[in-house]
């Protein structure tokens, strides 16, 4: 086995444990609204979530395009692969991407470790500019596209993340104002009834969503690996082994729970009603669905954390925490170059070191720090018992609203 085949299944084994922690981290954004009002059992909504997570990873692939194509620049000023990223069966991409990758997962872990739902998106994006600066300096990343503010990073991953959660927000608002309009006259215990069911429907679509957009970048990484490695050549299709590889492992990644991070979404930010949560989950799919069709590679935790802001907002009396709403916040603002910042680092320990050596010490790097956070959750863990308790109640709940 060559070196560059060595780096290239490194990269396709981290790249689906990256995917396995993206599902963990991000269940919370279709079915924690469904656990914190009873319209699932959690056990029954992460198995709901899972199979469609694993449906939605094939209905789409334009936003698996999108991290192929417009993350790194993997041409030079003329429009020709860069001949220095793609020697030696392409090991100088393939460290790139192995380094992002790597960023992506401590920066998921640690905010699953914090129960912050912060984006995994972001994070995986982070991780690969990041590294891609350390290798290739600013020309690294392609940050536009044919000239144009509407393609590349600024295009297709900045312009929405700020944009979607704001979307989301106000539809979640106006949706829950206008469903309190409508049943003002009805008991609360109908109303709360008929809109559970509601919820699962919503929940359902929510799952299915974000099997198109969150399933799509991890196959684009493997993609481009593959392309790296003089595997694969078509930018414009996916390998089917991948398409089915991605799938599996979000699908495996959702059923795992991150409860941490469904206990802050369902119980810390707002005390959610059935309406509300049905109003959150219906702009949430609206907004992914949409975004996965445009090819953008939103964040879907971003959006649903709108939603759900948006849903207290619109409803009278509502309480929200907007301490805890202030740290989601700054964790957003954080992920970028948090997550950019140790995939730069993982580059250099990778390329001082060289050959097999650099990417296996990378990984093993990875097993040391996400090994260590894990042992760290047992302290105080979340289940699918627990995650339903009232928020001041349990210690965790102060524990968060301390992080600063």
């Amino acid at each position: 086995m060559t070196t560059a085949t060595l780096v290239l299944v490194l990269v396709v084994v981290v790249a689906l444990a990256f995917d396995f922690t993206n599902g963990f981290h991000d269940t919370g954004n279709a079915m924690a609204t469904s656990i914190a009002t009873g319209a699932l059992r959690p056990k029954v909504a992460v198995g709901l979530a899972a199979v469609l997570n694993l449906v939605g990873a094939f209905l789409s692939v334009e936003v698996a395009l999108t991290v192929t194509n417009a993350v790194i620049n993997i041409q030079d000023g003329k429009g020709a692969p860069q001949a220095a990223l793609l020697a030696d069966g392409g090991y100088a991409l393939l460290l790139i991407i192995l380094a992002g990758l790597v960023g992506g997962i401590v920066w998921n872990v640690l905010t699953w470790l914090l129960g912050l739902p912060s984006s995994s998106s972001h994070a995986l994006f982070g991780g690969l500019i990041g590294s891609a600066i350390a290798a290739l300096g600013m020309s690294g990343v392609k940050w536009t596209g044919d000239g144009t503010k509407l393609d590349g990073v600024i295009g297709k991953v900045i312009l929405p993340a700020v944009a979607s959660p704001v979307i989301a927000g106000v539809v979640a608002a106006l949706g829950t104002w206008l469903i309190f309009r409508v049943v003002a006259n009805v008991a609360e215990q109908f109303t709360n009834q008929g809109f559970r069911w509601g919820q699962i429907g919503s929940a359902s679509l929510v799952s299915l969503a974000h099997g198109t957009n969150d399933a799509q970048k991890t196959m684009g990484v493997i993609t481009l690996a593959l392309i790296a490695a003089g595997q694969w050549t078509d930018t414009t299709a996916v390998p089917t082994w991948v398409k089915f590889s991605c799938a599996i492992a979000i699908a495996a990644g959702t059923y795992a729970g991150g409860w941490r991070v469904i206990r802050t979404l369902g119980k810390g930010l707002v005390e959610i009603s059935p309406p509300q949560g049905m109003a959150a989950e219906s702009a949430s799919a609206a907004v992914i669905l949409t975004s996965s069709h445009l090819g953008f590679a939103l964040s879907t935790t971003q959006v649903a954390t709108g939603s759900i802001l948006g849903s207290g907002v619109g409803r009278p009396g509502a309480t929200v925490r907007w301490g805890i709403a202030r740290r989601m916040v700054a964790a957003w603002l954080l992920t970028l170059p948090a997550a950019g910042l140790v995939g730069a680092v993982m580059w250099y320990v990778g390329n001082a070191l060289g050959g097999a050596l650099g990417p296996l010490v990378v990984v093993l790097i990875l097993i040391a720090l996400t090994g260590y956070m894990w042992v760290r959750s047992r302290r105080q863990p979340i289940t699918a018992a627990n995650v339903n308790d009232e928020w001041e109640a349990m210690p965790e709940s102060k524990k968060l609203e301390r992080v600063s």
